[in-house]
C-alpha cells in the first residue's frame, strides 16, 4: 500500500487525457469501499465535458483548478439506505479508494468538498442535471500531474493511546 505513504493532492494537471481503462479502474476502486450494511448508496458521474468543468470549477472558492483537469468525478449518494445516516461515511471511503487508486495509476487526484454545503449541493446537482434522489458528495478532480509534490508527514505519537 505505497500509496498511503505517497498520495497528495494534485491541483495541476498534463492537458492529455485520461484512459478509459483507468478511469474505470477508479471507479472499481471506489466501488471496493466498505460500507455500512453494504447499502452501497454510490453513483458516479464521470465529467470530460470541458464545458461542464468549467461549471463545476465555479461551485466553491476552492475549486477553480477543475476546469483544468481533464476529468472529474462527481460522486452522488442515492437517498434512500438501510442507515442513511452513514451516507457520508460510505461516500468517504468510496472517495479515499479513488484517491490512492490514481496514485497508484501514475495520476494525480484532489478531493473537493461539496457536502453538507447546501448552497455547493445544489449547484453540483443542477449542473449535472442529477435527478432528485441523488445528492452530490464532492469533486475529484483526476489527471496527469504537472506538479510534483512531497507528501508531509502528519505522524504525531502524540495523538496515540495505547492501552494495555
Amino acid at each position: 500500500m505505497n500509496s498511503i505513504f505517497h498520495r497528495v493532492s494534485i491541483r495541476k494537471y498534463e492537458s492529455r487525457p485520461i484512459e478509459k481503462e483507468k478511469t474505470e479502474l477508479l471507479l472499481r476502486a471506489a466501488m471496493a469501499a466498505p460500507s455500512a450494511c453494504n447499502q452501497q448508496p454510490w453513483e458516479f458521474y464521470v465529467v470530460t465535458s470541458a464545458e461542464l468543468r468549467e461549471k463545476l470549477s465555479k461551485t466553491t472558492p476552492y475549486t477553480a483548478f477543475a476546469a483544468e483537469a481533464p476529468l472529474v468525478l462527481v460522486p452522488a449518494y442515492r437517498e434512500r439506505g438501510v442507515v442513511p445516516q452513514y451516507f457520508h461515511i460510505d461516500m468517504a471511503a468510496a472517495v479515499e479508494n479513488i484517491l490512492l487508486e490514481a496514485d497508484a495509476l501514475g495520476l494525480g487526484a484532489c478531493w473537493m468538498g461539496i457536502a453538507p454545503e447546501p448552497d455547493r449541493m445544489a449547484d453540483v446537482k443542477a449542473i449535472l442535471n442529477m435527478s432528485d434522489d441523488l445528492t452530490p458528495f464532492c469533486l475529484i478532480s483526476v489527471g496527469y500531474p504537472a506538479e510534483e509534490r512531497p507528501q508531509q508527514n502528519r505522524f504525531e505519537l502524540n495523538r496515540v493511546h495505547y492501552l494495555e
